[in-house]
C-alpha cells in the first residue's frame, strides 16, 4: 500500500518550511521514526521521522524547495493490502497526517508539536475558498484511472494562493523542467485537470516573470528561514512597542573575581562559568523585584499580562542567523543548574538543532554583544516581551575607587524597555538593581 507523509506543522503556527536534506532515496528501505529528512523552518533546523516501515517509493519534494504545510513530501510502499487504508501506523510510531479522526469531507491538517497554525503567523493574501481566518486544509489528489498513467504531485504553488492538486504524468513533469515551467501555476486541460504536454507549450507562449538585474561583483542571499522571520520580527516589535534604552556603566571586577572563584569550585568544574552565568542571575532577581519588567502587553485584550516565571532569552548568532531560545522557569533554577542550561542552550544554538519550542514563551531576553568586542548597542525587543538588556565587552579601563585612580574591570550595559507598560522610572530601577549586583555579587545573596 503508498503511502504519503506530509509536511506537518513542527510548532508555533509555521506555514511552510524549507527541504534542507534527504536522509533516504527512491528504493530505500525504512523503519518507524526513522529520520527521512531535515527541514528549515522559520525558526530552526527539524529532522522528520517516518511513521511506518516500508520501501520508499519516491520523494515529492527537492532539496531547495519551499513546501507548504500539509503537502506531501515522500511516498512509502508499505506492507499490507491496499483495503487497509486507514489503518493505524505501528505501535509507538508518530504520524502527524493521522491526528485523530478526520471530517469524512476534509483533510485534518498536519500537527507535529503546538496546536496547529495560527492565523496571522505568516502574511499571506486572502485565499478565495476558505474564510480569511482560517487555514484551508490541503486538498486531495482527485482519483485517478489506473489507465491514465502514474500521476502525482509536484512544484509549488505561490504562497498564499489556493492549492490544488498538480496532476500530470510523468513525461509531461519531465517536459515541464525541461523548460522551467512550474506546474502548480498551470491549469490543466485533460481529464480531471490532468495537466498535458499543450498546456506545458502554452505556458511557454506567455510572458516571464523579468528577473533581477544582476551586477557584476554582486551577491544575491535569498530571504527565507530563519532570517527572513527575525526580520518580520523586529521590524514589528520596532514599529509596535514604544522603545526606550537606558545605559549603565559600571566596575564589575567583583564579578569577574566570582567568576574565577567559581570555576575553581569542585560542583561548577563540569560547567562553563561565564560572566554571562551572573548576569543572568542578576536579571533573574531583579525580575523578582520588579515584577513588571517581565510582562506582556495583549493588545487584543487591552491588558498587560504579568509573568511571575522567567523564561528567560538569550540571543545567539549562528550561521543560519539569529535566534533567540530560551530557559524555560529560569528563575526557579539553582546557579549551577542555570550555568548548565546556559551551557546546553549554546551549544544546541551553535549547531543548528535549536528547536522551536525551546524559542517560543520566552518573557525577558539577554543579548551578549561583548562577545563581538562591543561596548553595548540599542537592543530591539524581542515580539511578546516588554524588555532587553544588552550586555557589553568587559574590559580594562581607568576608574575612580575611594578618590584614587584605579585600573578596573567596566562593562556596559544597555536596557531597552516597552514604554507602554514600563515608564522611565521602572526601567531605571530595574537597571540600577542588576548594577548594583554585578557590582557586588554579595547583593544578590541579600535580594534572592
Amino acid at each position: 500500500m503508498r503511502r504519503e507523509f506530509k509536511l506537518p506543522d513542527v510548532g508555533e503556527g509555521l506555514t511552510e518550511a524549507e527541504i534542507v536534506r534527504w536522509h533516504v532515496k527512491a528504493g530505500d528501505a525504512v523503519k518507524v521514526n526513522q529520520i527521512v529528512v531535515e527541514i528549515e523552518t522559520a525558526k530552526s533546523i527539524v529532522e522528520l521521522p517516518i511513521p511506518w516501515d516500508g520501501v520508499v517509493a519516491d520523494l515529492l519534494a527537492e532539496e531547495g524547495a519551499t513546501v507548504d504545510v500539509g503537502r506531501p513530501i515522500i511516498a512509502v510502499d508499505t506492507p499490507g493490502d491496499p483495503s487497509e487504508v486507514g489503518t493505524p501506523p505501528a505501535e509507538g510510531a508518530v504520524e502527524p497526517g493521522l491526528e485523530g479522526s478526520p471530517a469524512p469531507k476534509e483533510e485534518r491538517q498536519a500537527v507535529l508539536v503546538g496546536y496547529g497554525v495560527k492565523t496571522g503567523a505568516t502574511k499571506r493574501r486572502t485565499r478565495t475558498s476558505a474564510p480569511a481566518a482560517a487555514p484551508a486544509p490541503a486538498v486531495a489528489p482527485s482519483p485517478v484511472a489506473p489507465s491514465s498513467g502514474a500521476l502525482r504531485s509536484s512544484g509549488t504553488a505561490e504562497p498564499g494562493a489556493t492549492r490544488t492538486a498538480v496532476l500530470a504524468k510523468p513525461p509531461v513533469r519531465k517536459l515541464a523542467k525541461d523548460l522551467g515551467i512550474d506546474l502548480a501555476t498551470l491549469q490543466g486541460t485533460g481529464p480531471q485537470g490532468t495537466i498535458t504536454r499543450d498546456d506545458i507549450h502554452a505556458a511557454t507562449q506567455q510572458p516571464r516573470p523579468t528577473q533581477p538585474t544582476r551586477q557584476q561583483g554582486e551577491e544575491r542571499i535569498p530571504i527565507k528561514g530563519v532570517r527572513k522571520m527575525t526580520a518580520q520580527a523586529m521590524v514589528t516589535s520596532a514599529f509596535t512597542a514604544p522603545h526606550v534604552t537606558e545605559f549603565l556603566q559600571l566596575d564589575v571586577t567583583a564579578t569577574m573575581d566570582a567568576v574565577k572563584h567559581l570555576r575553581t569550585l569542585p560542583d561548577f568544574r563540569d560547567v562553563k562559568v561565564s560572566p554571562l552565568l551572573l548576569v543572568a542571575k542578576a536579571v533573574l532577581t531583579a525580575a523578582g523585584r520588579y515584577p513588571m519588567i517581565n510582562s506582556t502587553w495583549d493588545d487584543p485584550a487591552q491588558e498587560i499580562v504579568i509573568k511571575h516565571y522567567v523564561n528567560l532569552g538569550i540571543a545567539a548568532a549562528t550561521p543560519r542567523g539569529l535566534v533567540v531560545p530560551n530557559i524555560k522557569q529560569a528563575d526557579a533554577l539553582s546557579l549551577k543548574d542555570l550555568a548548565k542550561q546556559l551551557g546546553e542552550l549554546a551549544d544546541t544554538a551553535r549547531a543548528g538543532k535549536t528547536q522551536p519550542a525551546e524559542m517560543s514563551g520566552g518573557t525577558f531576553t539577554i543579548t551578549n554583544v561583548g562577545v563581538f568586542g562591543v561596548d553595548t548597542g540599542t537592543p530591539i525587543i524581542n515580539p511578546g516581551e516588554s524588555a532587553i538588556l544588552a550586555f557589553g565587552q568587559v574590559k580594562d579601563m581607568p576608574w575612580v575607587v575611594d578618590g584614587q585612580l584605579a585600573v578596573r574591570k567596566v562593562t556596559t550595559l544597555a536596557l531597552s524597555f516597552d514604554h507602554r507598560i514600563i515608564d522611565g522610572e521602572l526601567g531605571s530601577l530595574f537597571l540600577r538593581d542588576v548594577g548594583a549586583m554585578l557590582h557586588d555579587p554579595l547583593t544578590m545573596l541579600a535580594w534572592s
